[in-house]
């Protein structure tokens, strides 16, 4: 376990390493004694800042590399440390995630405290929970397995059993196919089959190794002995388990750093909380606290915009004592750029075809590569109507963190229910009631479930697809009124939409949407978008009911989608877009509202809102947008004015 200390490959100076950072990044690099908290935004450099930080205690010889374990959350950081530290000749220090680093130590240590064969790791909890929930004879579908998957994890990072989970059981909202009982038998049985077939799963690995360090004092003190300095990444959503390995490592030393911002807390439903975070000075006495509120990455519009959302915020009598901390102030050092937009759209459709436009223009007449172009959403399915519309414009994109529509499990099974029911029709079927008619069976209602995770999921998914179904029928019917307006000579009338075409037009977009794509436009939701930048952002369908999402009821909860919406804004560097629909969000009907968090950020927009309502629709400027007007209000319902 013990590693050599090895000197640097090529050494740099210690005022090299310094040369260049702002003050506060200074701070952070040179102020080596005791604990130390660093409060950093977004786009101020924080990686910077650490691994500089890690670099000049090496050059002047505080810190050992091999002594240096620095830790994240993300294998795609700890490479990114990891490339930056060797740039600084900052060789031999262990940049890692949490589970990377527990199982590096827990398969060392096994041959001596456990012997035997190191267990497998279970890579997904589905099927073992289908087995355990099989024994008990509880039903199942996929969607519930996801949701009792990500119960099972919410409580072992919580640092729960199955004989403790009945008491916070409460703090969660089960899917309403299982009761409290059932969720304690069926993660007992799911722990019993685990341990009859040597297996473990990831919390597993960090339960692990805190039991063998906190059981063997020995070992205890060798782990300790090789890593003496911590540095810690996104502190804001470090879990109570990950927390309680961290303690046992340091075993009461305080030679850390960490790194995080309270306002980027968006992962709380995973039993991440930025409590640590903020209660750090109380756990550390004599910790420094250095703030870094310089933004590199935006220009002013952005950052102010930003900074507007979270002064918004109004505190709630109901609030947590951590659901909220004073945010950060950033300060732009790129200057003025362009004008936020800010558009609303008669509908889904609409405002996909319109984002897909808006795209073309920033490729062609501004120069900006696909690559460096980012739609985020709040939920995967809402992805579905912007892949239609940049696949019918040619324009290449990629999904993040999550499949492409048409290959999720849940809308191929819904693309067979309606491939085979198709083969029954006469062609006299209304399309859209024999559609939902159809995903009934899967479990498609009109109104989606309150509660979020894989049943919520699903439901969007489906209820995309009916959408997608709906809007097939209303063009057709646009069609048909418009011929018997117009009639014109030898032009037959258009014949009402059937199942076998609504099924080869699913079938076509299926396939043209899943044509491999390279240099694309990146889809992707909020959470999965953390930790990313791009020169221009959309940020699409920002209404209540899907900002802040409809399932987030409580204040707390209120309160991340506020964050998960400034993270979102944060990702944009030049460019941003903020975009909502009047009428019919994914698989709703009837007039909708934009989000609440735009009104806050926006009053004035807010009173034109009901003056502009029905206003005609107009074609964009032409202009490139770096001499481009703002935009006339005549093109989106007068929502189209720039901010």
């Amino acid at each position: 376990m013990t590693a050599t200390p090895q000197q640097p490959q090529h050494m740099i100076s210690a005022d090299d390493i310094l040369a260049g950072l702002d003050p506060d990044q200074r701070a952070v690099a040179t102020e080596l004694d005791g604990p130390m908290r660093v409060l950093a935004g977004a786009g101020t450099g924080k990686t910077r800042a650490i691994t500089h930080r890690i670099a000049y205690g090496i050059a002047i010889g505080r810190y050992q590399g091999p002594r240096v374990l620095a830790l994240t959350f993300t294998l795609r950081a700890a490479e990114e440390m990891r490339t930056r530290l060797h740039q600084l000749g900052a060789h031999g220090v262990q940049a890692r995630t949490f589970h990377s680093a527990a199982l590096r130590q827990l398969a060392y240590f096994w041959p001596q405290v456990v012997g035997g064969t190191f267990p497998s790791i279970v890579q997904n909890k589905a099927s073992l929970i289908t087995e355990a929930a099989n024994r008990l004879r509880i039903s199942t579908d996929r969607s519930l397995l996801r949701d009792l998957a990500s119960l099972i994890e919410w409580a072992k990072v919580q640092l729960l059993t199955p004989d403790t989970i009945m008491q916070r059981l409460s703090e969660k909202q089960l899917p309403s196919a299982i009761t409290p009982q059932n969720m304690q038998r069926i993660f007992q049985a799911y722990e019993d089959l685990k341990d009859e077939r040597n297996l473990i799963d990831f919390e597993d690995v960090l339960l692990l190794t805190i039991a063998m360090l906190e059981e063997d004092e020995k070992l205890a003190a060798t782990v300790r002995n090789q890593y003496r300095h911590f540095v810690v990444d996104e502190y804001q959503d470090v879990s109570p388990l990950q927390q309680r390995l961290l303690d046992v490592w340091l075993g009461g030393r305080d030679d850390i750093c960490v790194v995080g911002d309270a306002s980027q807390t968006i992962y709380s439903f995973t039993g991440a909380t930025s409590r640590y975070l903020l209660d750090f000075a109380r756990r550390y006495r004599g910790a420094h606290t250095v703030k870094l509120t310089r933004d590199y990455r935006s220009h002013s519009q952005v950052v102010e915009l930003a900074n507007r959302l979270l002064a918004a915020r109004r505190p709630h009598p109901d609030s947590s004592p951590h659901s909220w901390a004073p945010p950060l102030e950033l300060m732009s050092q790129r200057g003025p750029g362009v004008d936020v937009e800010w558009f609303g759209y008669a509908d889904d459709e609409q405002e996909a075809a319109g984002i897909a436009e808006d795209i073309r223009d920033l490729i062609e007449k501004d120069g900006v590569p696909p690559s460096e172009i980012a739609v985020l959403f709040r939920t995967n399915a809402q992805s579905a109507a912007i892949e239609s519309a940049l696949a019918a414009a040619h324009i290449p994109y990629q999904l993040r963190g999550a499949e492409r529509f048409f290959e999720r499990p849940e809308v191929k099974q819904a693309m067979l229910a309606l491939r085979g029911s198709a083969k029954s029709t006469d062609g006299t079927e209304d399309v859209t009631r024999y559609t939902r008619d159809v995903l009934g069976g899967l479990g498609y209602k009109e109104e989606g479930p309150l509660s979020g995770g894989a049943t919520r999921q699903k439901w969007e998914s489906l209820a995309a697809l009916v959408h997608m179904v709906d809007m097939m029928a209303q063009h057709r019917q646009e069609q048909l009124q418009e011929h018997r307006a117009n009639p014109r000579p030898g032009v037959p009338e258009p014949l009402p939409l059937t199942m076998h075409e609504v099924v080869a037009t699913l079938n076509h977009r299926s396939e043209f949407n899943d044509a491999p794509q390279v240099n694309g436009v990146t889809l992707a939701s909020l959470h999965a978008a953390k930790g990313l930048e791009w020169e221009a952002v959309f940020l699409c369908g920002l209404n209540e009911g899907l900002m802040p999402i409809t399932f987030a009821t409580t204040p707390d909860e209120v309160d991340e989608e506020r964050r998960l919406l400034y993270v979102g804004i944060t990702r944009a560097r030049k460019y941003l877009w903020l975009t909502w629909t009047m009428t019919r969000t994914v698989g709703g009907r009837g007039q909708r509202k934009r989000s609440r968090f735009l009104d806050d950020i926006d009053p004035a927009k807010r009173r034109r809102r009901a003056e502009s309502a029905g206003s005609s629709y107009s074609q964009r400027s032409t202009q490139p947008r770096s001499t481009q007007p703002r935009r006339s209000s005549k093109g989106r319902g007068d929502y189209g004015s720039a901010f």
